[in-house]
Parts: C-alpha cells; sequence; structure tokens
C-alpha cells in the first residue's frame, strides 16, 4: 500500500512509517506541495497512491468522483508527527483492510 502525504503533513512521515507502509511519498517529494487538489487527485490515480490528509477537500471529490484514489481522512486536529505515526501503527491493518475494499473511498480515522 502506497500512501501520498498531503501537504498539511510532515514529509517525516515517510520515513517514519517506512516499514509498514514502503514506497509512500510526500507532496513535496513529488514536487506538488504547491499544486491544486485536482492534481494531487489525479497523480495519486495514476500512480496508484492512497491520499492522507487532514483536509476535507479530498473527501469530496471522492464523493464526487468515486475511487480510485482512496482517501484517508485524519481528523485528529492538532498534534505531533509522532501522535500521527502512532495513530497509523496502531490501525495498520485496518488501513490496509481498507485499500482493498471496493464499496468504501474515504476511511476517517479520528
Amino acid at each position: 500500500m502506497k500512501l501520498l502525504f498531503d501537504q498539511n503533513l510532515s514529509p517525516s512521515l515517510v520515513t517514519r512509517l517506512n516499514d509498514v507502509f514502503p514506497d509512500s511519498t510526500h507532496v513535496q517529494q513529488v514536487q506538488l506541495d504547491c499544486a491544486s487538489d485536482e492534481h494531487v487527485w489525479e497523480h495519486a490515480r495514476v500512480h496508484n497512491f492512497v491520499i492522507v490528509t487532514k483536509d476535507e477537500d479530498f473527501n469530496n471529490l471522492s464523493v464526487m468522483r468515486g475511487s480510485p484514489p482512496k482517501v484517508v481522512w485524519l481528523q485528529i486536529g492538532n498534534c505531533t508527527t509522532e501522535a500521527v505515526e502512532t495513530l497509523f501503527r496502531k490501525r495498520c491493518i485496518e488501513i490496509e483492510a481498507f485499500e482493498g475494499d471496493p464499496t468504501v473511498g474515504t476511511l476517517v480515522l479520528v
């Protein structure tokens, strides 16, 4: 499973979670840090990424367009990068199952 971390998340999550989500990247690493949501969405779709964001906009795109790409929407407020990492490690099995479920386009993590 490849994750594409949105601009509102730390780029360090890529290396911090590499052991459980290899081949993931951050929008900065693919020169999309200033791109529109549309461009990020298309990049994720073409390259088989799951978008990880704190932004409702990607959920709205998922509702309108369906998936792929799928969206992991973090509704955890302001928190440390360590807290985000911990959340992904604790919910790793659920996140991986979400990728394979064709009936769900957005996974909300709180």
